[in-house]
């Protein structure tokens, strides 16, 4: 994962940063809900409450749900129709999802309770906190949210784990029933009243969870992209004019211009551009997965920077139903429809799939002896015998083909449930799930250009890379060695991808990328 800004504690009280998200679901801040929050939630419950004792049925407080919403419930089995709300909405399957995916998504919701707009108790907020800090995360499923009316199963798993129910996991990872963890950390099991399991669930926390930890993710990997696209140019005897400012205002998109300076800044300097540029050289222009490169990886950072303005105004937002209003009013609405979330998720994984796509023409070409321009054949130490890096190239092109299937939108998809209710469901927890997936396959890709643009610029000896690139190779190769005679080739792009997931590479090259040193 990238690096992430050292946030100790995170205050619910005002509305969350993307990076304050990402320290709680990764680097395992605490969280504190403040006293601005606490009389928040207060006066809110204090609404909840007087509509309990109403006569006037109230959805949520007094009647079922969903389908079920014109059947009064009685007072003595309110308790019971909150338990078995969340009881029902567990019903989650597949394989666990990620530790932080379920962190990310608890921390939301705790902000939502928080804005004084769902009307829980003080305590089952407090509860709520508290299972983030002892470290204790439910086990929620793959399958079981549409993304409307929240992401019901997966909230309901987190629900079910502070009422003392269910399977949770501590800071080893390992099974146990929540009933036993809680009294282990002192944490009180909640015996949710009136409106709390309508509260708990109601949200698309899951989804944007998963949204601003793939923003995070993708910042990163798009800097990278910028790193091994120069490497892969200056491997390949490219030229670095196409990059210059001039050229690249006639066209101002802001992403377009970052990419161009990070490709300028990395080729800046270097021997081996500098050895063919002059008047012997007969190259007119470079292919476009090199020439290129910073229009469709500027496309992709203004994409990303689109889907965090959506991010920004979603971590700004109290997604419940029915909110209880500022003057006791509690009013249904549809601000849980996840469809703003899922068009971002589902946008994002376009020029994610289009990235890699372009990076895994450029690791052919390296390969290919007819246009590498004076590399061996595939790379390899001594052809025929050797295969050098052909079957990586295999695997760039496996996982591109993967990210160009997962590319496809899951938010054109709705399949109604709750007996027509829910008419129209926007499966945005789906578009995340596999926006992770293609993420990851990302990484992989880009990985394997590191490795085959750092071979490619060892062959080029006795002319030396540049600055930047020469630090990214050198990094390289306290994991990897350099050229030579054939060997298992998995465990290498594992150490590459650990590099570009620690965040080691854009450390090694940002004090070249990130000045104007060298910039013109």
């Amino acid at each position: 994962m990238p690096e992430t800004a050292q946030i100790a504690t995170v205050s619910v009280d005002d509305p969350l940063t993307r990076d304050s998200v990402v320290a709680v679901a990764r680097a395992g801040a605490r969280v504190q809900v403040g006293a601005a929050a606490e009389a928040r939630i207060a006066a809110a419950r204090a609404h909840v409450d007087a509509l309990a004792e109403s006569p006037t049925a109230t959805y949520g407080v007094s009647t079922g749900f969903g389908a079920l919403a014109t059947r009064r419930i009685p007072p003595e089995r309110r308790v019971a129709l909150q338990r078995s709300l969340i009881r029902s909405h567990a019903a989650g399957a597949g394989p666990a999802v990620e530790r932080e995916v379920v962190r990310a998504q608890m921390l939301l919701r705790l902000r939502t309770l928080a804005t004084g707009h769902t009307g829980v108790r003080p305590q089952t907020a407090a509860a709520l906190a508290a299972l983030l800090n002892a470290d204790l995360t439910p086990v929620v499923h793959e399958y079981g949210s549409l993304g409307c009316s929240g992401d019901l199963a997966p909230l309901a798993a987190v629900a079910l784990a502070l009422m003392g129910e269910g399977v949770v996991t501590g800071a080893d990872g390992e099974p146990v029933d929540a009933a036993t963890a809680l009294r282990a950390n002192g944490i009180e099991p909640v015996t949710l009243h009136e409106k709390e399991g309508l509260a708990l669930t109601n949200g698309t926390d899951g989804m944007l969870g998963m949204l601003v930890l793939a923003l995070d993710d993708l910042r990163a990997l798009l800097d990278i992209a910028d790193l091994t696209a120069a490497m892969s140019v200056e491997a390949l005897l490219g030229t670095d004019r196409v990059f210059a400012a001039d050229l690249q205002a006639l066209r101002p998109h802001p992403g377009q211009a970052v990419s161009a300076r990070r490709m300028r800044l990395a080729l800046a300097d270097s021997p081996i551009v500098a050895s063919h540029r002059g008047p012997d050289c007969n190259r007119v222009q470079d292919a476009y997965s090199l020439r290129c490169a910073p229009q469709v990886h500027g496309a992709a950072r203004d994409t990303v920077a689109y889907a965090e303005s959506v991010a920004d105004r979603e971590l700004a937002a109290a997604v419940d139903n029915p909110v209880v209003l500022a003057d006791g009013r509690l009013e249904s609405n549809g601000n849980f429809h996840g469809a703003p979330l899922a068009y971002v998720l589902d946008f994002l994984a376009i020029p994610l799939a289009d990235v890699a796509s372009m990076a895994e023409r450029r690791t052919d070409r390296m390969l290919d002896v007819a246009r590498s321009h004076g590399l061996p054949p595939f790379l390899a130490d001594d052809p025929g015998v050797d295969s050098g890096h052909m079957i990586a190239q295999y695997t760039q092109a496996a996982v591109v083909s993967e990210l160009k299937r997962l590319a496809a939108p899951a938010s054109v998809d709705s399949i109604p449930s709750s007996a027509m209710q829910e008419d129209h469901v926007s499966m945005g927890w789906s578009a995340a799930r596999k926006l992770r997936r293609a993420v990851d396959g990302l990484r992989t890709v880009l990985a394997i250009e590191y490795l085959t643009a750092a071979r490619a610029l060892d062959l080029r000896a006795p002319l030396l890379p540049g600055p930047a690139t020469a630090a990214a190779l050198a990094l390289l190769r306290t994991e990897v060695p350099g050229p030579g005679p054939d060997r298992h080739l998995a465990p290498e792009i594992a150490a590459a991808e650990a590099l570009l997931r620690s965040g080691a590479l854009r450390r090694a090259v940002a004090p070249y990328l990130d000045n104007e040193r060298h910039d013109s």
